[in-house]
């Protein structure tokens, strides 16, 4: 496949040197996570939804013995379940994502110029 792209040459044109050292690369990238920030920015996406947060209070809650219901790996047990399934969903969403990019970035380009 042919990925074709229609520059704009009137106003841009201009202003190419200062473009090309801000842009240096043509690449696509639309993934949000790399091997590194992987685990810490997905724990903190996860917290910010009220469900996760609740679910963590309880566990938290439950460890203190004047107030502790169930025990200790049951309440737990929920919030890791469905922060499992959810950084699973993540990743293999993030990882289409990445091989589509790739995808994209190393197909032939056609330019068209004046």
């Amino acid at each position: 496949k042919w990925r074709i792209v229609f520059p704009n040459n009137g106003r841009q044109g201009k202003d190419w040197k200062q473009a090309s050292t801000v842009y240096s690369g043509n690449r696509i990238q639309t993934t949000k996570y790399t091997w590194f920030t992987f685990l810490p920015q997905n724990l903190f996406e996860q917290f910010h939804r009220l469900g996760n947060l609740y679910f963590f209070f309880l566990a938290v809650l439950n460890w203190f013995p004047q107030v502790e219901v169930f025990h200790r790996e049951i309440t737990v047990l929920p919030l890791i379940v469905v922060l499992l399934a959810s950084m699973i969903k993540d990743a293999i969403e993030d990882y289409r994502k990445y091989r589509f990019d790739k995808t994209i970035n190393f197909s032939k380009t056609r330019v068209y110029d004046k």
